[in-house]
């Protein structure tokens, strides 16, 4: 295996929303060994700036918003993809309609937006709200990512909007989220992975939820956590243990014969 993509929420990330000494070690020993690692979230930049120390940041390739943007210092890479503003008009006029107790917020490059004012913090467990805007200003952005939740009929959503853009429903269903269309975690790794002049075949990949079922059809060994839902699971090579105890660390240290630790 020639390189190693990390989800962080369920996956590298505990229940507390901080690493292990062990994960952190393991990945810094995987990357001074020459083994690129790229870090796959849906988080923004400036969500992922407090949870990971600054080593595996500047040296990894980081992902975020399930793939709509792709920054690497090493690679020089500093790519965006944004949601064109008559979809991102198209879905809050119809949500206004059709779910008017709905939740919305949009990411437009690592600043956050929302019309409503709603208490994120506790449904998102961070410590910040979006910045509240005109409705009609929000309908003129473009965003990275549209977030939406506490809607009743999820399914007539995704019908009307899935040639659109690309839609996926995570955290038991709670959360809706929406990149533009054919962006995704699979693209930006095979985007990167071109880069790097590696196989997708030749990649390790950790997740746990449905935003990361495209990187277990993409790469070549997929481990699926201990917690993860079960449609990874039947697609992995390897389930490993939880995020609460050290999955990651233990079959990195395995795979790539870091020296396991009881």
């Amino acid at each position: 295996m020639e390189a190693v993509v990390l989800d962080l929420d369920g996956t590298l990330l505990d229940s507390n929303k901080e690493i292990s000494k062990r994960n952190i070690d393991s990945i810094i020993k995987l990357k001074r060994s020459g083994i690129p690692i790229i870090i796959a979230t849906a988080r923004p930049p400036r969500s992922v700036k407090f949870l990971l120390p600054e080593e595996i940041q500047s040296s990894s390739v980081m992902i975020y918003y399930n793939g709509a943007m792709i920054v690497s210092e090493e690679l020089k890479i500093n790519e965006h993809f944004s949601i064109d503003s008559n979809v991102c008009s198209d879905i809050i006029d119809y949500l206004t309609e059709a779910e008017p107790n709905h939740w919305l917020s949009i990411e437009v490059e690592d600043k956050w937006y929302s019309y409503k004012d709603i208490d994120y913090t506790a449904f998102m467990k961070i410590t910040n709200n979006p910045e509240k805007l005109e409705l009609e200003k929000l309908k003129q952005l473009q965003p990275t990512k549209i977030l939406v939740s506490n809607i009743s009929l999820i399914q007539p959503f995704i019908e009307k909007y899935n040639d659109k853009a690309n839609i996926i429903i995570t955290d038991s269903n709670k959360l809706i989220q929406i990149m533009q269309l054919n962006i995704s975690k699979e693209y930006a790794v095979s985007f990167v992975s071109d880069k790097l002049n590696i196989s997708p075949e030749k990649i390790v990949v950790f997740g746990d939820d449905f935003n990361d079922l495209g990187l277990f059809k993409l790469c070549g060994y997929p481990v699926a956590m201990g917690n993860a839902i079960e449609e990874l699971k039947e697609l992995a090579k390897e389930v490993t243990d939880t995020n609460d105890n050290d999955g990651v660390a233990k079959t990195l240290e395995t795979l790539f014969k870091l020296g396991q630790k009881k």
